[in-house]
C-alpha cells in the first residue's frame, strides 16, 4: 500500500492538502493515532499518522512546525489531519508539512478515524495475505471468513471464537497491555460485542468488561503448566496484536491458554489477522478522547454556564442519554516522578495518565468522558456512583502502575458526584484535583474530606510546614533545651478536650504540673487555650507536623 491509495477510496472522501506525486508513492507500514505535541518516540518509520489536531492552538505559531519536525524525525509516511475539531486543516500545518516534505491529507469531519484505520489495516492485511500466505499458515477460506466478519464490524469475542474454532488452535484470550480481558474464546467473554450486547463507554461499543487487571481474569488462566501473568498482566509468551507503540497502557496481546510448537505459526498468523480489531479499538479510544476535548474545554473556560450550554459537548461524549440532571463523578489522574536520565516529552505524562484512567474505568461499563483539559491535566467525568469509581480505580491501579518504569507513580483523585452544570462540575473537578494532590495514598477520594486532617492533606507540604513552624517553633525550641515536652503536653491536653485531670493521668504527672505547663505554652505561643479558636489553631499546627 502507498500513501496515494488513500485518495482513491470511494467511500472515504479523504483529500490531499499538500504533497508531491513522488511523496504519494511512499510505502505504508502501518497507522497510528496521536494528539501529542511531540509523538516522535511513539511512531514507527513508514506509518500513517492520524491526528485530531487537539494539540493545535492558533496562538502558538511554532506548534505546527514542532509537530511536523517530530513526524519527520520518526520517518512517517504521511499525516492525516482531522477537520472536526477546527473545521479545516490549519494553514500553518500545511506550511510545516511542506517544509519537512510530509504528505498531508485532510480527513473531513464526517469521516471517522475508525473507518480510516479499518481500511488501512484491511488493505495492509490483504497485502500480507498476497505476499506471505504460506508463512502466515492461515487457510484462505478462514482468511475470507475473518475478513467478512471484520468488514461487518463484528466484535472481538465473536471473531476470536470463530478463528479459534476454524483453525483448531487452543483457546485464546485477548488482553490489553495492563492485562484486562477483552475477549476469551473459552468462556465467550466479549462475544456480545458488535451485536449490541456489550457495555458502552463514552457512547461507543466496547468488548466485555473483563477484570484481568484485578488479577481475576485472563491473567490467571494458566493452562500452560502454571506460568502466571506478571504483575502488570503480561506473560512473556503473549503475542502482540496491532499497534504497540503508544503509551505503556496501549496495545492488545493474544494469550493462548496452552502453547504447542506445532501451532506457533498459526497463532502468529492469527495475531496478525486480529490487527484490524486492535487498530479499531485504538482509533475508537482516540476518538473518545477527542470528543471529550470540547467538554473539558467548556468546563475550563471562565464564566457561568447552565445545562443547556453543556448539552452539545455532553451529548458528543455519550453523557446526555441518562435521566435529566443525572450526576457525574469527576476524576483526576496524574503520573509523578521519573528519572532525569529517562525524560519524557512534556505532554506525555498527561496523555499517559488519560490512557491509564480510561483503561481503569473501562470495566465499569459506565458512560464516561476521558481526556486532557486545556491545561494538560488528565480528567474524566463518569456516570457511576463515586464509591464504585473509587473502588474500580483502587483495583485497577496495581497492574497499571506495574507498566510504568523510571520511578514514576500513577495517582488518581475521585471527586464527588455533581449535576451536569458547569458550576457544579467545575467544583467537583477542583475537589478531585485537591485529593489527587494530597499525600493520602495513590487513590484519593473527596469522600475522605470529612475531617480537618483529611482537609489538610491536600495543602502543599511547604505551606503546612511553614504554618507548623510559625505557631509551634517556640515550643520546639523549648523542648530541645529542656527535658520537658511542651509539644507532647499540648497534644495530650487537646486530645483530652482540655481536661486537666485526664491530661495529668495520660502523662502520669500531677494536675498542678499540667497547669504550669499549659501556662508556659500560652506564654510561648501567645495563645489562650481557654478560647476555642486558639485551640483550633494549635490543633491545626500539630496536624501540620512535617513527616519524619
Amino acid at each position: 500500500m502507498i500513501v496515494g491509495d488513500l485518495l482513491d477510496l470511494d467511500d472515504l472522501p479523504i483529500r490531499l492538502a499538500w504533497g508531491t506525486p513522488e511523496l504519494l508513492t511512499r510505502e505504508v507500514a502501518g497507522i497510528s493515532s496521536t494528539d501529542l505535541q511531540d509523538p516522535a518516540r511513539y511512531l514507527l518509520p513508514g506509518e500513517l499518522v492520524l491526528t485530531g489536531l487537539v494539540w493545535w492552538r492558533p496562538a502558538d505559531d511554532s506548534g505546527a512546525l514542532r509537530f511536523a519536525t517530530a513526524l519527520r524525525s520518526a520517518g512517517v509516511a504521511a499525516l492525516l489531519a482531522g477537520e472536526a475539531t477546527h473545521g479545516s486543516v490549519p494553514d500553518g500545518l500545511v506550511d510545516a508539512c511542506r517544509t519537512h516534505g510530509i504528505p498531508l491529507l485532510a480527513v473531513p469531519s464526517g469521516v471517522s478515524f475508525r473507518a480510516v484505520t479499518d481500511r488501512v489495516y484491511l488493505r495492509l492485511w490483504g497485502d500480507l495475505r498476497a505476499g506471505a500466505q504460506e508463512a502466515a499458515a492461515i487457510p484462505e477460506a478462514v482468511r475470507r471468513e475473518l475478513a467478512e466478519l471484520l468488514h461487518a464490524g463484528t466484535g472481538p469475542g465473536e471473531v476470536l471464537a470463530h478463528a479459534v474454532g476454524r483453525l483448531g488452535v487452543p483457546d485464546c484470550a485477548l488482553v490489553t497491555a495492563a492485562g484486562r480481558l477483552v475477549a476469551d474464546s473459552a468462556s465467550g467473554e466479549g462475544a456480545g460485542a458488535g451485536r449490541g450486547g456489550a457495555a458502552r463507554v463514552g457512547g461507543a461499543r466496547t468488548a466485555g468488561a473483563g477484570e484481568a487487571a484485578d488479577g481475576r481474569g485472563a491473567g490467571r488462566r494458566t493452562a500452560d503448566g502454571g506460568r502466571d501473568a506478571r504483575r502488570d498482566g503480561h506473560r512473556d509468551d503473549d503475542l502482540p496484536v496491532g499497534p504497540q507503540d503508544g503509551s505503556p497502557f496501549d496495545g492488545w496481546r493474544l494469550r493462548p491458554h496452552v502453547r504447542h510448537a506445532a501451532t506457533e505459526p498459526v497463532l502468529q498468523g492469527l495475531a496478525d489477522l486480529l490487527t484490524p480489531l486492535a487498530a479499531r479499538a485504538h482509533a475508537e479510544a482516540a476518538a473518545r478522547r477527542r470528543a471529550a476535548g470540547p467538554l473539558l474545554a467548556a468546563l475550563a473556560a471562565e464564566g457561568a454556564a447552565d445545562l443547556t450550554d453543556l448539552a452539545e459537548p455532553l451529548a458528543a461524549c455519550g453523557l446526555a442519554g441518562g435521566p435529566e440532571g443525572a450526576p457525574l463523578v469527576a476524576v483526576a489522574a496524574r503520573i509523578d516522578g521519573g528519572r532525569p536520565d529517562a525524560p519524557l516529552p512534556a505532554d506525555a505524562p498527561s496523555a499517559w495518565a488519560a490512557h491509564a484512567l480510561a483503561e481503569a474505568l473501562e470495566p465499569l461499563g459506565a458512560r464516561c468522558a476521558v481526556g486532557t483539559d486545556p491545561a494538560g491535566r488528565a480528567v474524566a467525568l463518569v456516570a457511576a456512583p463515586a464509591e464504585r469509581v473509587a473502588e474500580r480505580l483502587r483495583r485497577a491501579r496495581p497492574a497499571l502502575q506495574a507498566r510504568l518504569t523510571g520511578r514514576r507513580t500513577l495517582r488518581f483523585g475521585v471527586g464527588p458526584a455533581a449535576p451536569p452544570t458547569a458550576a457544579a462540575l467545575r467544583a467537583a473537578l477542583v475537589q478531585a484535583r485537591y485529593v489527587l494532590d494530597g499525600p493520602g495514598g495513590p487513590v484519593g477520594s473527596a469522600a475522605e474530606l470529612d475531617s480537618l486532617a483529611g482537609l489538610l492533606r491536600g495543602i502543599p507540604p511547604e505551606v503546612t510546614a511553614a504554618y507548623h513552624a510559625r505557631l509551634l517553633a517556640p515550643l520546639a525550641a523549648h523542648d530541645r533545651e529542656n527535658g520537658v515536652s511542651l509539644l507532647g503536653t499540648l497534644a495530650a491536653f487537646l486530645d483530652h478536650d482540655g481536661s486537666w485531670a485526664r491530661t495529668a493521668e495520660a502523662l502520669h504527672i500531677h494536675v498542678n504540673t499540667v497547669h504550669y505547663r499549659v501556662r508556659r505554652i500560652e506564654e510561648l505561643t501567645g495563645r489562650n487555650l481557654a478560647r476555642l479558636h486558639d485551640r483550633l489553631d494549635l490543633r491545626t499546627a500539630l496536624l501540620c507536623t512535617p513527616a519524619g
